[in-house]
C-alpha cells in the first residue's frame, strides 16, 4: 500500500499540475521517501471516478492536487468506499476560490512559499476530523451550497468555459469573470422557495426564501474566494451554518465584512438570518441556480433537496 497517492487533476491553476508533477520525485526522495511509497497520476475525464476509488483502495493518504471541485470529487467517491474512516485527505490548492485550503491553512503557504514548499509542508501534516455532509444520496457536500445570485453567477461561468468563450485558465482572469457576472445578474432573486431544517435542539423550523437574493449552507468558515458569512461556523460539530439574504445590501455586506474583526461578528449575529441545523430540505423551482462547493447544479439535483450528515474524513492541515 502506498503511503502517498497523488491524484492531479492536470489542467487546474493554468497547469501547475504538470509543474507538482515533475517535482514530486525530487520532492519525495529529498525526504527519504522510496519510489514504491508513493505514486502520482492526472486525473481523465472518462475515468476519474474509478481512478479516486482506487487510490483510496491502495493508499494510506490521498493526495487531490487541483480546485475545491477536485476535492469535492473525491468525497463523493469515498461516500460508500469501505476505507472512508481509514484514508485520510490532503489537498494541494489550484482553483479559483479555493476556500477549502483557505481554512485548512494551506492556502497562505501557497501564496507566500509556492507550491513546492506546500507540497513538503503537507506530506509532514497532521490531520483533523472534518465533516462531510451528504446531499440526496448523490452528492458529498464539504465546504457550501448555495441557490440564488451566486449560484447563477457560477452557472454562467460554467457555461461560457464549457462553450470556449473563457479560454483563460488563468485564476485572475477567472475572478474578474465573477465580478462582471455579479454586475449582469444583480438584479436576480430566488423565484420561489422553502426551506425546512432541525436546528442544533433537535426543533423543526421552516424558512420562505421567495424573493431572497440568496441562501448559503455552510460547512466551513468560508465562501467565495475567502468571505465568512457564517457565525461561529465548525467543520466538526456535525451541525451545517445557514445563512438566508434577503436583499442586495446584506449580501455585500456579508462578504465585505465577514472576515472583518468585531464588526463582522456583530454583522452576523444581530443582522443577518443565520440558523445552525442538523438537517436540511430545500424545496426549490426546477430551474433554480444551484452550486456545490463552487461547482455549478443546475438542474442536477431536482426540486427536493435533503442534506443530512454523510460520514467524519481524516484531512490533512496546516491551521493553528
Amino acid at each position: 500500500m502506498y503511503k502517498f497517492f497523488f491524484l492531479i487533476n492536470p489542467i487546474s491553476g493554468g497547469g501547475q499540475g504538470k509543474k507538482i508533477h515533475d517535482f514530486l520525485p525530487e520532492i519525495m526522495r529529498s525526504m527519504s521517501f522510496d519510489d514504491s511509497d508513493w505514486h502520482a497520476e492526472f486525473t481523465t475525464r472518462d475515468r476519474t471516478r474509478e481512478q479516486i476509488n482506487e487510490a483510496l483502495s491502495i493508499s494510506e493518504t490521498l493526495v487531490a492536487v487541483g480546485g475545491d471541485g477536485t476535492v469535492s470529487a473525491v468525497f463523493s467517491e469515498m461516500m460508500h468506499h469501505p476505507r472512508r474512516f481509514e484514508a485520510k485527505i490532503g489537498l494541494i490548492p489550484l482553483g479559483t476560490g479555493n476556500d477549502l485550503a483557505r481554512v485548512l491553512g494551506l492556502y497562505k503557504p501557497f501564496v507566500d512559499q509556492g507550491l513546492l514548499y506546500l507540497v513538503r509542508r503537507l506530506i509532514l501534516a497532521s490531520a483533523r476530523s472534518f465533516d462531510i455532509w451528504n446531499i440526496n444520496d448523490k452528492i458529498a457536500f464539504a465546504n457550501y451550497f448555495s441557490g440564488g445570485i451566486d449560484a447563477r453567477i457560477a452557472h454562467d461561468f460554467n457555461c461560457e468555459r464549457s462553450s470556449g468563450k473563457i479560454k483563460s485558465k488563468s485564476v485572475i482572469i477567472n475572478k474578474a469573470y465573477y465580478v462582471k457576472s455579479f454586475f449582469k445578474d444583480r438584479a436576480y432573486r430566488l423565484k420561489s422557495g422553502k426551506l425546512y431544517f432541525v436546528d442544533q435542539n433537535g426543533a423543526p423550523c421552516e424558512v420562505d426564501l421567495t424573493n431572497h437574493r440568496t441562501v448559503i449552507i455552510g460547512n466551513i468558515p468560508s465562501f467565495a474566494s475567502g468571505s465568512n458569512p457564517f457565525y461561529k461556523s465548525d467543520m466538526a460539530d456535525g451541525l451545517l451554518e445557514i445563512v438566508c439574504v434577503p436583499n442586495m445590501a446584506f449580501f455585500i455586506l456579508a462578504l465585505a465584512l465577514g472576515t472583518v474583526p468585531l464588526i463582522g461578528h456583530v454583522f452576523k449575529k444581530h443582522f443577518l438570518k443565520s440558523y445552525k441545523a442538523r438537517s436540511i430540505q430545500l424545496n426549490v423551482l426546477p430551474e433554480e441556480y444551484l452550486q456545490v462547493d463552487g461547482e455549478d447544479a443546475t438542474g442536477a439535483l431536482g426540486e427536493n433537496i435533503k442534506i443530512e450528515f454523510g460520514f467524519s474524513v481524516r484531512i490533512l492541515t496546516l491551521e493553528n
